[in-house]
């Protein structure tokens, strides 16, 4: 009898933590579940937005190929707009300035690359437009803000580039003797990295050979 009513009362406490818990925890299992179903849900939309902003951006760089500007440009909106935080929102960015570069949109190029650089979460996109816009700075008699552009760090893949735009800023200004140092800074890095990087020798040429005509 003492077995059955141990029994008796394992049943009851059963009934009871049921009654008292059943509703709480078909709760939390139902949360469980939907949590489950909602992240799966969430991943599938974030690789759908993925997989629409990697074709619209291929759009992007075909027109921009072909050359009709105004359709590219267009369909960058559209990316920013749809796709912002994207890897592809960023890089349509960049192509953005870059374009209004060439269509003479000098100070909309400064404002995009800005703005890249303010928002982008990805560090070597950030490394790119500073890079962009310090060349821009240089090449629009800017050499100081250039030199400020250049002063935070960038990925280490973007060094040796760093180091040749610094060069530039340098020579711009007249410090030659620091814009050698930069341009050779440029070479070492690119040679240890094992990464092409264009007109820095031509540059040293050029400066020594100025150097000498003095």
């Amino acid at each position: 009898m003492a077995e059955l009513r141990t029994e008796e009362e394992q049943l009851e406490a059963i009934k009871r933590w049921w009654k008292e818990n059943g509703t709480s925890l078909i709760a939390g299992v139902a949360i469980a579940i939907a949590g489950v179903v909602g992240w799966n849900a969430w991943q599938s939309y974030q690789d759908n937005q993925a997989q629409a902003a990697s074709m619209r951006y291929q759009q992007v760089v075909n027109l921009v190929d072909s050359e009709e500007t105004d359709e590219a440009r267009g369909l960058i909106a559209e990316i920013t707009d749809d796709h912002g935080g994207t890897l592809y929102a960023d890089l349509a960015r960049l192509i953005d300035a870059r374009l209004a570069v060439d269509e003479g949109e000098l100070d909309k190029a400064r404002e995009i690359l800005d703005g890249v650089i303010a928002s982008s979460k990805r560090e070597y996109v950030q490394g790119l437009a500073r890079l962009r816009l310090a060349r821009l700075q240089v090449a629009t008699n800017d050499a100081e803000a250039a030199l400020d552009t250049l002063a935070r760090d960038v990925p280490a893949a973007l060094t040796a580039q760093q180091a040749d735009v610094r060069g530039d800023a340098l020579h711009a200004l007249g410090r030659d003797d620091e814009a050698r140092q930069a341009w050779q800074e440029a070479l070492a890095v690119a040679e240890q990295r094992n990464q092409p990087i264009y007109g820095v020798q031509l540059k040293l040429d050029d400066l020594g050979a100025e150097e000498a005509m003095l």
